[in-house]
């Protein structure tokens, strides 16, 4: 430049984020459980593929941005009606991509509504953190009189299958559960900064790289307990617990990668669901 001026330094571009919503909703229509309400909007969606033998009806879910990134919002509402049945899962494991420690973590919001003697099944494959990721998410449920719920939300820290960790990140995870109007179960969990030094201290996760939290209710869930605590004992590369407490059982899992997580998810779903098939996508 002739003056000798210094060129001013371009601002970064801003990336595009990605949004998502999915409403959906199950009635009971002749005796069949069937999708009432479908609404779906930016990169949420949703297929009906016909039931195996022996399982319930339901939905799988998609998220067509191959991901989630910084910034991204995604939010899923889901109503079982009065003696509905139905399974709700997901195409594939979901992936948080890494982020920069400035950008604005990536926000996923589930409410689950289950109505009188309805039955809901919530059943998402797991959630990959890569390192870096910055994630917040919650699942809110809010069960009738009556209502049964096998629910499951599983989280691995890295692709451990690479041999990848995540060692430095953001997760803020709450889970609540309602019945009646009145809070029944709160829980949240916070990991923000060297996140593979927090799990690798013996009381929060022993250097385990995948946990898993599972929720059961309906009128015969304690008659659950003894058999789910007899598959969480046989898995190996993991171990769990599991609780009875205001007519919820209550499971945690830890292991020490995302295939051992996996096989232990599995043994406690036989458990809870009577053997009924898990959706062919766990598959795939």
């Amino acid at each position: 430049m002739s003056d000798g001026a210094l060129p001013s330094r371009q601002a970064a571009p801003r990336l595009a984020r990605a949004e998502g919503r999915l409403a959906l909703s199950f009635r009971v229509r002749s005796g069949i459980t069937v999708v009432g309400r479908f609404e779906q909007a930016g990169c949420l969606r949703a297929r009906l593929p016909r039931p195996e033998r022996g399982a319930f009806s339901g939905a799988v879910t998609l998220n067509t941005a191959g991901g989630i990134a910084s910034g991204d919002r995604l939010d899923l509402s889901i109503a079982w009606h009065e003696e509905a049945r139905a399974t709700v899962s997901a195409a594939a494991a979901e992936r948080v991509y890494r982020a920069r420690p400035a950008e604005a973590a990536a926000r996923v919001a589930t409410t689950l509504t289950v109505a009188l003697g309805a039955t809901a099944e919530w059943l998402p494959q797991e959630t990959i953190l890569f390192d870096g990721a910055r994630l917040e998410r919650s699942l809110a449920v809010e069960l009738g009189e009556g209502a049964g719920l096998v629910a499951v939300e599983a989280l691995v820290f890295g692709r451990t299958a690479r041999g990848e960790t995540m060692r430095e990140g953001l997760l803020v995870d709450r889970v609540s559960v309602h019945r009646g109007g009145a809070l029944v179960h709160a829980d949240v969990t916070r990991l923000d900064g060297k996140v593979a030094e927090i799990l690798a201290r013996r009381a929060v996760a022993d250097g385990a790289a995948a946990v898993a939290s599972l929720i059961a209710a309906g009128p015969s869930v304690a008659s659950a307990l003894a058999p789910l605590r007899e598959a969480l004992g046989s898995a190996p590369r993991a171990e769990g617990g599991a609780s009875l407490r205001d007519g919820l059982l209550l499971a945690r899992i830890v292991a020490r990668d995302g295939a051992a997580l996996r096989r232990s998810v599995l043994a406690a779903l036989a458990a809870l669901r009577h053997d009924r098939p898990v959706p062919r996508v766990w598959h795939c």
